[in-house]
């Protein structure tokens, strides 16, 4: 029997590590400044597309990695990846070298995807406090948001000075996140296996075909990882339109400590209505404002996408934890990784078509079709809502 061990440092050291993975500076400026070097929104979209595409390739072998040598090790190569990845975008000057940036950019994603939520939830099962996991998934996600506020508002007002400025000031939390994952417990619950890798992989998909609930969350969450990240990125480039550039940074402030204060809070409000049921509502509020604010574009609308953010930490919590309970324990960060690097390949043809459609129509129309898409993924919910009903 394994002995129960307090999960208060990882949780602790988890939280900080998710504050400087996402202290970021650069990115509510990262479009702008990728345009500015390449001289398009395609090549600018084109940088954020190599790094789903390289997370893509490198998703499998990581969380196969994670799950056969360890969480804690995998998180200490993210952390190298990260600092290689900020380096390279400070040094650029044309497009080569802000693809190389973001190929190691992809890396760390893909060592952070399905790793760092199986770590979490590990740790939380060896101290038999697994059913806590929405609990504490909201309490140190909201650590990501706040990172993101913080230096939002920061690389916003720099930015208006220099912002080569934004991305040297960038490398600091990156190298600080391999710091703080060498103090980190590979928790004992994970039994590291020297299997065969083809195995291991071909018993995560077999765990995909052979559940129909899990397929569909998954096409789901692909399709909001996928697209809506594409969405995000870009969004800056639609601020601009009717804000001034440190005022984007305020906005993404703004939206950072709305999600922080919306994963703080999503476990209790989970608990009480339900993942399902929080998280359809969530995509239905949000997406109906989105919609909106793009379609009848105004001053107000940069305001209102940004306040959507309070209830994108429930709707994440919830996406997740309905996933984590279908995931096996021996293939937990594999099939994490999966879903990923599903959703990587999407962003990463997504991104570039994005890019495309905003040089020929301007910002604001490509935002209005990626809400009607993203608006589909509401059926795929509500069909997992009416079977989940029908049984009750």
């Amino acid at each position: 029997m394994i002995a129960t061990m307090s999960p208060r440092r990882n949780i602790r050291l988890l939280s900080w590590f998710n504050f400087f993975v996402n202290f970021e500076p650069l990115a509510p400026v990262a479009i702008i400044y990728f345009s500015h070097v390449t001289g398009s929104f395609t090549l600018g979209m084109s940088v954020f597309s190599i790094s789903m595409l390289a997370s893509a390739v490198f998703e499998v072998p990581t969380g196969v990695f994670s799950d056969m040598i360890g969480r804690k090790y995998t998180m200490t190569l993210g952390g190298i990846a990260g600092t290689l990845s900020i380096l390279c975008y400070a040094l650029a000057t044309s497009f080569p070298l802000l693809a190389v940036g973001s190929v190691f950019e992809g890396l760390m994603m893909a060592l952070y995807s399905g790793n760092n939520n199986a770590f979490l939830h590990d740790t939380l099962k060896e101290a038999r406090q697994e059913e806590q996991y929405a609990h504490f998934l909201g309490r140190t996600s909201s650590l990501f948001q706040a990172g993101l506020g913080i230096s939002a508002l920061l690389g916003g007002v720099i930015a208006e000075y220099s912002l080569p400025l934004v991305l040297w000031i960038g490398v600091l939390p990156r190298f600080m996140c391999v710091l703080l994952s060498l103090f980190m417990r590979e928790p004992k619950i994970h039994e590291k296996s020297d299997g065969n890798i083809f195995a291991h992989l071909a018993e995560a998909l077999r765990n995909f075909k052979k559940n129909a609930r899990l397929r569909t969350l998954s096409m789901a969450s692909i399709l909001d990882f996928g697209v809506g990240q594409a969405e995000w990125r870009f969004t800056p480039a639609f601020f601009q339109m009717f804000w001034p550039l440190w005022a984007i940074g305020l906005g993404r402030m703004l939206a950072n400590l709305l999600a922080c204060l919306s994963y703080w809070f999503s476990g209790r409000i989970i608990k009480r209505f339900k993942a399902l049921p929080v998280l359809l509502t969530g995509k239905i509020t949000s997406h109906t404002v989105a919609f909106i604010a793009c379609g009848f574009p105004t001053v107000l609308s940069p305001l209102m996408i940004s306040c959507t953010s309070i209830i994108y930490g429930m709707k994440s919590v919830a996406e997740n934890s309905l996933l984590q309970r279908e995931f096996t324990d021996r293939q937990r960060a594999t099939m994490g990784s999966l879903n990923t690097f599903a959703g990587s390949l999407l962003h990463a043809v997504f991104a570039v078509c994005f890019g495309l459609v905003a040089d020929s129509l301007g910002p604001a129309k490509p935002l209005l079709i990626v809400e009607c898409i993203l608006f589909s993924g509401v059926f795929l919910y509500w069909s997992v809502f009416r079977k989940e009903r029908a049984r009750a």
